[in-house]
């Protein structure tokens, strides 16, 4: 468990993976969205509440119905790629206590308390969204994260009636790298870091 991976990995899915825009027609395999989520799911949660949901989208129709949330300025490079995964997380993820979490009493915890429920459903959420990234640049995939979208309109296309609630888009596919722009810069270690 103590082996660093190698340079290409770490190339693969940090430096030099990059946030696409363009795609090539190439299709995404359902067995491969499966395999992104059965890695993403093994990062860790607030008490293993694994609140993070996932839409994949890979239709026409599923597609159109996500039109009209888009901002504009995401319509072409969504419609475009092979997939859009609705990257969500669920209100009710305590629900699932008994199998995530049997020690702990989910209810208990949970239930009525609106505000701990948003943040922890959110965070949690958010850090397996990450993950879920990773796992898809690990397995071969290029990803275009993205917020840009009318979140009341997606989650009453999608999820009305549901304990679910949209974090984020992550289009996936084969990008096309003619099409990438120049990497914008990142913050150097003494500018965003602090030894104490």
């Amino acid at each position: 468990m103590n082996e660093i991976l190698s340079d290409a990995g770490l190339d693969k899915i940090f430096r030099q993976a990059r946030t696409y825009r363009a795609w090539r027609d190439e299709a995404v395999s359902d067995v491969l969205l499966e395999a992104i989520y059965d890695l993403a799911k093994m990062g860790p949660t607030n008490a293993n509440c694994s609140p993070m949901r996932v839409a994949f989208l890979r239709s026409k129709e599923a597609k159109e119905k996500l039109r009209p949330a888009l901002d504009a300025g995401n319509v072409d490079k969504t419609m475009s790629a092979p997939v859009t995964a609705i990257i969500a997380y669920d209100l009710a993820f305590y629900e699932f206590f008994p199998k995530l979490a049997p020690r702990r009493d989910g209810h208990k915890l949970y239930a009525g308390k609106t505000e701990l429920v948003a943040e922890t459903a959110k965070l949690s959420g958010s850090l397996q969204g990450g993950y879920f990234i990773i796992a898809a640049r690990a397995l071969g995939l290029d990803c275009g994260p993205m917020s840009g979208f009318d979140r009341n309109k997606v989650d009453e296309a999608f999820f009305a009636g549901t304990s679910w609630r949209s974090n984020f888009l992550c289009n996936l596919g084969h990008g096309d790298p003619a099409q990438l722009k120049p990497r914008a810069a990142r913050l150097e270690f003494d500018e965003a870091c602090q030894l104490l």
